[in-house]
């Protein structure tokens, strides 16, 4: 999803990118890591297991890709002398917090996803090689399975549908994280960066942002995360503070509005 927006716009941007995806590569595969890395100075890693509920029963191939994959990455870009930026999740915190949360605050994972993609991140950083990590959340665009594609599929043969509103977060569109993601290419930061869509809303009032605009015939009805049985505990709190990547974005983050209504519009 965001590899895809991320290599249209380098494109769009004549950034010269060489673009590594499965099945011909397999970021498992060590020999193909080494020598993905050894190509370019500078590599950004979107590759992700991203089923927060299989994870729970797949926790050592969870691990494979998003904890031991990227240790190895690390350690051939610590070698190679490759700029690494590390794409993370807001799954690496609990949600207990009663502020947005800064990338000074220490995480706490409740799921075997948010545990695998902490591992990650501690790993690249362990190797010392030269690196960022963007951790991003509530990510949606035109590839791959996200909450807005799966609310709209739904409401198609649906007059009602319960959504969760104790869960709060940030709507955020893959191709803003691109753009911000082509800003620190040029940069090449090294630490933490938090990532999301400006404002925040909880994902029943998401749901009714989405049902307005597409003016779907269908009710948003209020529920509490507690009501649904899921494999993996959810944070309610994703809320990001973002002050320290803004100062190294050449324009202002967007309301999570403006990108979300430009997405219905174009997918609709």
């Amino acid at each position: 999803m965001l590899g895809s927006d991320l290599a249209d716009l380098c494109r769009k941007t004549d950034i010269e990118t060489l673009v590594l995806d499965l099945p011909e590569f397999d970021i498992n595969e060590t020999s193909q890591l080494e020598a993905a890395v050894k190509a370019s100075p500078l590599l950004v890693n979107c590759a992700a297991y991203t089923d927060v509920n299989r994870a729970e029963s797949e926790q050592d191939l969870a691990n494979k890709v998003n904890a031991q994959a990227v240790a190895n990455l690390g350690s051939f870009a610590r070698k190679a002398g490759t700029w690494v930026l590390h794409i993370s999740t807001d799954f690496v915190f609990d949600g207990k917090l009663d502020r947005p949360y800064t990338e000074q605050d220490t995480p706490n994972p409740i799921n075997a996803y948010g545990r695998s993609k902490l591992a990650g991140e501690k790993l690249l950083l362990e190797s010392q090689c030269p690196a960022a990590i963007l951790r991003v959340e509530w990510t949606y665009g035109k590839n791959g399975n996200n909450f807005v594609k799966k609310l709209i599929r739904l409401a198609e043969n649906r007059k009602e549908i319960s959504v969760v509103d104790d869960q709060v977060g940030s709507p955020t569109a893959t191709v803003e994280v691109a753009k911000a993601i082509i800003d620190l290419l040029k940069q090449k930061p090294h630490g933490l960066f938090h990532f999301a869509g400006s404002g925040y809303v909880s994902r029943f009032e998401m749901a009714r942002f989405i049902f307005e605009k597409l003016k779907m015939d269908v009710e948003a009805m209020p529920c509490k995360t507690a009501d649904f049985k899921s494999p993996a505990p959810r944070p309610l709190n994703s809320r990001f503070d973002c002050s320290k990547i803004s100062s190294l974005l050449s324009l202002p983050i967007k309301p999570w509005q403006e990108p979300l209504e430009k997405f219905l519009k174009d997918t609709g």
